[in-house]
């Protein structure tokens, strides 16, 4: 078994890689639990990680009582870890949110006053991958790079939220690698500068995981530790608190553009160490490892560029 729950994380919530296909798993330090099994034994219709986010403040205090004693018989063994949640209604992006990512892109101005929030899509069903051999090189691209980024799963709506309430909203968190095609997203001849979709919404670039941890397990989020590494050299290692909009600021500026819904995914921006400022770039067989502190470690392998179409898992 892995046995990387973090010391005092009581549980947390992941999807397992099966024959029999996706499984969803209760994790707690006494082990992995069948989430279907563990929530019929206590009369719940819920069986999936999603469907627990119909009424989250109810479905966390159930998983915070069965957490404390699961039933031996639901045990199951660890294995390749999908996304926890199967898959995002949307996944929304923050854009250039850490200063000193600002400062190595060459941003002038690091002034918050001088910044805008900005947000961008990437298509769940597409880019939203688990841990392992799983995310192909964009096809066309000579500049792949990568991005560690704290990401955010709503628990219940938020429409027009207020920043000092807006944490209210946050059911919990993953680790998210963005991976981007920097050449794509350059559209220098344009008037608008930049093509989002190309560079950003790349099939297999969004690897989610290792787990859910709650919110409540995480009470300040903005100083969990952030690191990646490529083929074992340490490229990014930040906290959180160097964000430039905080993630109630992102929750609150979002929700005033669109509604929010429970199982939604915020990524809220990485910290300084990317590629593209030293024209490093990704290739095949290269390996990501990206670390947050009480979340965990998410692990992905870069594979060819593929054309064949995918079957979704859900």
């Amino acid at each position: 078994m892995r046995n990387d729950l973090a010391p005092g994380i009581g549980w947390a919530l992941a999807t397992l890689e099966t024959s029999e296909g996706p499984l969803a798993v209760l994790e707690t330090p006494k082990g992995l639990f069948d989430l279907g099994a563990v929530l019929a034994s206590a009369g719940s219709p819920v069986r999936d990680v999603a469907g627990l986010f119909a009424d989250w403040q109810a479905s966390e205090a159930l998983l915070e009582r069965l957490a404390a004693d699961p039933d031996p018989s639901t045990r199951v063994e660890d294995g390749a870890r999908l996304s926890p949640i199967l898959y995002p209604g949307k996944v929304l992006c923050a854009g250039a949110n850490y200063y000193r990512h600002l400062e190595e892109m060459g941003v002038q101005d690091l002034r918050k006053e001088g910044q805008r929030l900005f947000f961008f899509f990437k298509p769940a069903r597409n880019a939203v991958v688990g841990e392992g051999a799983t995310v192909h090189m964009p096809l066309d691209t000579q500049a792949m790079d990568w991005e560690i980024e704290l990401a955010v799963v709503i628990g219940k709506p938020a429409r027009a939220v207020s920043p000092e309430t807006a944490m209210d909203h946050v059911a919990g968190y993953m680790v998210a690698i963005d991976t981007c095609a920097r050449d794509l997203n350059k559209a220098p001849d344009t008037f608008y500068k930049l093509d989002w979709v190309a560079g950003k919404a790349q099939e297999t670039c969004c690897p989610l995981g290792p787990r859910f941890v709650p919110a409540s397990a995480l009470p300040d989020p903005h100083s969990l530790r952030l690191t990646l590494s490529v083929n074992g050299v340490t490229k990014q290692d930040d906290t959180a608190a160097d964000m430039i909009f905080s993630i109630g600021e992102q929750i609150a500026t979002a929700s005033r553009i669109m509604q929010l819904d429970p199982g939604d995914v915020l990524l809220t921006g990485t910290p300084a160490g990317v590629g593209v400022p030293r024209g490093e770039f990704l290739k095949e067989g290269d390996r990501l490892v990206a670390a947050i502190e009480g979340v965990g470690t998410l692990a992905v392998d870069i594979q060819p560029s593929s054309t064949e179409i995918r079957t979704p898992l859900a």
